[in-house]
């Protein structure tokens, strides 16, 4: 089963061990974030790992199934340098197969139903729902 099996681009060390503490120290908006996948996403095969390890970088959520990531971002993502990094990891990552959807804290602790229509408007797209 894909949830329960390893991604395919091979985690670096330092991702790692990155992941781990990340894991053990999400942010107030990743949290809530995280409810909401594991209670609200009714489709199924839709398992969510969180702070996952993907070649040299961390992704904050991602389902493996479906190659879709989420990425919850605090303020320091506004600045140019760092949105420089952010397109360059995720131009990386696509190269990959995978879809980045990106999130302001702000969005997701003030907005959450349209951030949560949001991901199943894209995994609708990749996995559409047959009646």
């Amino acid at each position: 089963m894909p949830w329960n099996q390893p991604p395919k681009i091979s985690p670096s060390p330092a991702a790692r061990r990155a992941a781990r503490s990340l894991r053990r120290n999400l942010t107030p908006a990743e949290k809530r974030l995280w409810w909401h996948l594991r209670k609200r996403v009714p489709l199924e095969g839709t398992s969510w790992r969180r702070q996952v390890p993907l070649g040299a970088y961390v992704v904050d959520f991602c389902c493996l199934k479906h190659k879709l990531i989420i990425e919850v971002d605090g303020a320091s993502h506004s600045y140019d340098a760092q949105q420089a990094r952010d397109a360059a990891r995720d131009a990386a990552l696509e190269r990959q197969g995978f879809r980045v959807l990106r999130f302001t804290n702000h969005t997701v602790l003030t907005d959450i139903d349209t951030v949560m229509d949001t991901v199943h408007a894209h995994l609708a797209e990749i996995a559409p729902v047959h009646a």
